[in-house]
């Protein structure tokens, strides 16, 4: 505890009770009803939308794990996750305005509006479990062990110590999200995030300037070249050891071409899903719904992540000895070392308020599922109350239980987090072929019930046949092209195609009702007969196109700033305005057809 003075102290306990009287503060307002426990009463501006989004994906853990990239492949190790871009992108472009047009409370909800029958219930209740509480919990799980790492290195205590802190920091995180509800949550973010970020950015302007790294010049005399590279290599073969990020071109294609859409994590699930489309869903209209959307994007790529590259990289010259596989530990340590009285303890608020807006918003989140696709829909129906008020307020009081609830299965998951490590990653990688399904239900009018159970379930069996019975057929150049994955996609893409055609479409009721509700684009002629579609795709196209590049260009030219390469920061500068002026112009048509259907 000897690491924080007392101004630091001062600080931290003055933010974090703070942050919790935000919270509260926004209790009467969270009570009256579902949608204002779970969706902030669907009026949330666009920046507020935006940003609690960006704090959400702004975990204890982000910092240190772009560290560890840095140490493996520099810079360019940062693609692992840079590419989910364009799946963000077409999320804004194609459906956040769907998202909101829906009016329903969860994205589990769509299932019953979108399809029929038994398996459609099936759907909704099983994954209420899956997604709520097993793969919740497991993340929240990810995000304490993060935050026992921070607390045992930078104060130097024991495990057992760090995680009660931890218990302890989540039982408070849990009194308020149980309390405020999204619109409590989401404010309490915006306050969390700014903090969060100015913290970074002083530590990062701070390590840059010490002695023994000497500024942007001095870090590029003491680091091989290779560490400040921003584009990985395309080789002939993967390369996963320490140096440039290096992809084959199975790999390069696979990420261009199919990850983006073929695969499905939490927080960038194709078509959107989860804590991103409850916001998309709270805010007060489809405009902002898709400004909420594109504001995560840039701040999330572009804004984000060079405060913590640059500590990364200042992190290999100070600690020329840390392991590689030790290597996160360097942002801590950066921080602990470095920073003065009173800044220190700003910084460490930062990484509480990092925390706490994605702890909040899983228990929200989760909990939304348990009780409205659970709880509301099979074990406590509407029908069973006198009237609906009485309905709503049982509704929001079973909210908050169930929010407490996973807060303690949490911890337990928490306590198991080195066992539980290895089959999260598999339930990641097992969701390859299943985002093209979360596409085109939207678009699509054939995709049914069955078309998603089977995506869902089939990338399993796909992806134990490439690992188990592949090998043995194929040779090693297969799997260093990414193989295994672009095999998994492919199988599940034929397992849900066959699913769809040999069994029965839709109800044309339901079919008629959410084309009604929601008027999508795309091949809808069954349901719309020859009308024209309401909506046309070119203009979403295009700003998505011009989008994604726009926000590429703008991280680029963000690094050539720093990096001092003045002919590269020019270069993504014109591009970055170009594709601005395009992605503009096309939003604009499309708000114009969008004014036109809803007149």
């Amino acid at each position: 505890m000897a690491n924080l003075a007392l101004l630091d102290w001062v600080i931290l306990i003055v933010c974090l009770s703070g942050f919790i009287l935000i919270g509260i503060s926004f209790r009467g307002k969270a009570g009256n009803s579902l949608s204002d426990f779970f969706l902030g009463g669907r009026n949330l501006p666009w920046y507020i939308a935006g940003v609690s989004m960006v704090a959400t994906t702004f975990a204890a853990d982000t910092p240190l794990w772009v560290t560890e990239k840095i140490a493996q492949h520099g810079v360019s190790g940062n693609w692992l996750w840079w590419n989910m871009l364009i799946g963000g992108m077409f999320t804004t472009f194609f459906f956040a305005r769907l998202w909101r047009r829906a009016e329903i409370l969860t994205e589990l909800e769509f299932l019953e509006l979108r399809y029929s029958g038994p398996v459609a219930r099936l759907l909704r209740g099983v994954k209420s479990v899956y997604l709520g509480l097993f793969l919740n919990t497991i993340i929240i799980g990810w995000v304490n062990a993060a935050l026992i790492s921070i607390l045992e290195v930078f104060f130097e205590i024991p495990y057992e110590t760090a995680f009660w802190a931890v218990a302890v920091a989540m039982v408070l995180v849990a009194v308020y999200s149980s309390v405020a509800g999204l619109l409590g949550i989401a404010m309490t973010d915006f306050v969390q995030f700014i903090i969060a970020m100015a913290g970074c950015i002083v530590l990062a302007v701070i390590v840059l300037n010490v002695p023994e790294v000497g500024g942007v010049e001095g870090l590029k005399e003491k680091l091989p070249a290779w560490r400040l590279n921003i584009f990985p290599t395309i080789s002939g073969v993967s390369d996963v050891a320490v140096g440039t990020f290096s992809l084959s071109a199975g790999a390069f294609f696979s990420y261009i071409a199919l990850q983006w859409w073929a695969s499905w994590y939490p927080g960038n699930e194709p078509g959107g899903g989860g804590y991103i489309s409850q916001r998309m869903m709270s805010a007060k209209d489809e405009k902002n719904a898709v400004y909420s959307s594109l504001f995560f994007q840039i701040a999330h790529y572009c804004l984000r992540p060079w405060p913590w590259i640059i500590v990364g990289l200042c992190a290999l010259v100070l600690y020329p000895d840390l392991p590689v596989e030790e290597s996160r530990k360097g942002f801590i340590m950066a921080m602990r070392d470095y920073l003065p009285v009173g800044v220190k303890g700003l910084l460490l608020v930062g990484f509480f308020s990092a925390y706490m807006s994605t702890i909040s918003t899983q228990l929200n989140w989760g909990a939304s599922y348990l009780t409205n696709d659970l709880y509301k829909r099979f074990i406590k129906r509407e029908e069973n109350f006198e009237n609906a008020g009485t309905a709503d307020r049982h509704y929001v009081k079973a909210g908050r239980v169930f929010t407490v609830l996973i807060m303690l299965i949490a911890l337990a998951v928490t306590s198991q987090i080195t066992m539980i490590d290895t089959a999260a990653q598999f339930l990641i990688a097992s969701g390859a072929g299943l985002g093209m399904v979360l596409i085109l239900r939207w678009y699509w009018w054939r995709i049914n019930a069955w078309s998603e159970l089977i995506a869902t379930l089939a990338p399993v069996l796909g992806l134990a046949i490439a690992n188990g019975v592949l090998p043995g057929w194929l040779p090693e150049s297969f799997f260093a092209q990414n193989g295994a994955f672009i095999f998994t996609v492919l199988f599940t893409t034929v397992a849900w195609l066959l699913a769809t055609y040999l069994s029965k479409p839709t109800d044309q009721a339901t079919l008629q009702s959410f084309y009604q509700r929601v008027k999508p684009g795309g091949w809808w002629k069954p349901v719309k007969g020859d009308r024209k579609s309401e909506h046309s795709l070119r203009y979403p196209l295009i700003s998505w196109l011009s989008g994604t590049l726009m926000v590429y260009s703008v991280l680029f030219l963000f690094g050539y700033f720093l990096f001092q390469d003045w002919g590269l920061f020019a270069l993504w500068t014109v591009v970055a305005v170009v594709c601005l002026f395009a992605m503009l112009w096309s939003m604009r048509k499309t708000e114009v057809e969008n004014r036109t259907v809803r007149h």
